[in-house]
């Protein structure tokens, strides 16, 4: 293990002297800031107006599915257009379909048909934000401030992601559902604005014209994303990884705290999680070992600690330890994550392997949300919460068994 990070101009805060990294980070926070508060406020919208867990795992998965059919698709856009203005026409798509769903249910005119068909629409728009954002960073900065500059990204990202949660429980506990996602909109909608500010030289811009066909672009992402072992397997890693947690926190968690401990509750202990990855991107800025990739990926077990802790009862306080902790590791195997794809793979193809990342992490996802609800409903929540961090502590032990994961080092 080495110390990083303690040369001169190479701390915490040195990315955020280039204007376009400061740009993207303020969007990027301002994105997550509105998802947070979605992800709390859309489960009690459907809960609110069916009543139905089932259909709450529908109205989440429908968004799932969008991201996953489209993903590729918005690999290839983001790798042949600016990566800015991709951004931006994500951003103004999201405030749209928030927007309406938010106005249709203050005016208690939701449905859930309506609701579905916008949540299709806001996967759309996440499918091309999120591999746009990704290979947005190191067009930002110097190559050497790579690790940093995910760091402090993540950061921002979290850190909206904690205040969107916040916000979220509280406005949802004391004005409903819809005025939490109408403000989601908002915040958008603010988001494509503040990436106006973020200009790359044109020499800095990669896939802008000449390339390929759609379908020859996406077989040499593919090329790409399978020769190396390290990508695919911990892509692998988190199809069950992702799938689990999203079945616990979108549709398992919302019922229990309704259940036992409230909405805000709830809320609360997202915005812990939230916290912990806050600081757990403090903590990477500032140290990661030479080989971070297995190091973070074998942190990534603590994944289970708030699903067991939600099997309970446990006490609130053991809750938010367990929401935390799991932060805490995860952000350390992101940032290793970020930086391993970044310092290894072609800018020109990077926006590609990150839909490839995105969506084998995310494929199952829909089907986790979807299926949980029946299970549960058919054998108990506490039961669903052993499967799924069974399932996590395997996935994460295989990862951790590959001998391309453990030896991968850091440039």
């Amino acid at each position: 293990m080495v110390r990083t990070g303690a040369g001169p101009g190479s701390g915490f805060t040195a990315p955020l002297r280039h204007p376009a990294f400061r740009g993207l980070a303020l969007g990027r926070t301002l994105m997550a800031f509105g998802n947070g508060m979605a992800s709390v406020a859309l489960a009690f919208a459907v809960l609110d107006v069916t009543g139905s867990l089932t259909q709450v795992g529908l109205v989440v998965g429908a968004r799932s599915v969008a991201n996953v059919s489209l993903l590729l698709l918005g690999g290839v856009i983001a790798d042949r257009l600016p990566r800015t203005l991709v951004l931006q026409g994500g951003c103004a798509l999201a405030a749209l379909s928030q927007g309406i769903l938010g106005a249709t249910l203050l005016a208690g005119a939701a449905s859930l048909p309506l609701m579905v068909a916008l949540s299709l629409v806001n996967g759309a728009a996440a499918a091309v934000n999120l591999p746009a954002s990704a290979a947005l960073t190191p067009q930002t900065v110097p190559r050497d401030l790579l690790r940093q500059a995910n760091a402090a990204a993540g950061v921002g990202v979290q850190g909206g992601t904690f205040l969107g949660m916040s916000a979220g429980g509280a406005v949802v506990g004391l004005w409903g559902a819809g005025w939490a996602i109408t403000m989601d909109a908002a915040l958008f909608a603010c988001a494509g604005a503040a990436l106006l500010s973020v200009r790359i030289p044109p020499t800095a811009r990669v896939g802008e014209a000449g390339a390929a066909d759609i379908l020859s672009d996406i077989r040499d992402g593919w090329s790409e994303f399978v020769s190396r072992p390290w990508v695919w397997i911990i892509v692998l890693q988190f199809m069950v990884v992702n799938a689990g947690w999203s079945a616990a926190t979108a549709v398992l968690g919302p019922a229990i705290a309704d259940e036992t401990f409230g909405r805000t509750a709830w809320g609360l202990l997202m915005a812990a999680n939230s916290v912990g990855l806050l600081v757990g991107g403090v903590l990477a800025a500032r140290w990661q070992p030479r080989r971070a990739l297995v190091f973070g990926t074998a942190l990534v077990a603590a994944h289970a600690l708030p699903f067991l802790a939600l099997t309970g009862p446990s006490p609130l306080p053991v809750l938010f330890a367990a929401m935390f902790v799991a932060g805490v590791a995860v952000e350390q195997f992101t940032v290793a994550w970020e930086v391993s794809v970044q310092e290894n793979v072609p800018q020109e193809k990077l926006s590609r392997v990150y839909s490839y990342d995105a969506l084998g992490s995310f494929v199952a996802m829909p089907v986790g949300q979807i299926a949980i609800g029946p299970f549960a409903e058919s054998f108990g929540p506490g039961a669903a919460l052993v499967l799924v961090s069974s399932l996590t502590l395997l996935a994460t032990l295989a990862a951790v068994s590959s001998r391309s994961v453990r030896t991968l080092r850091r440039h």
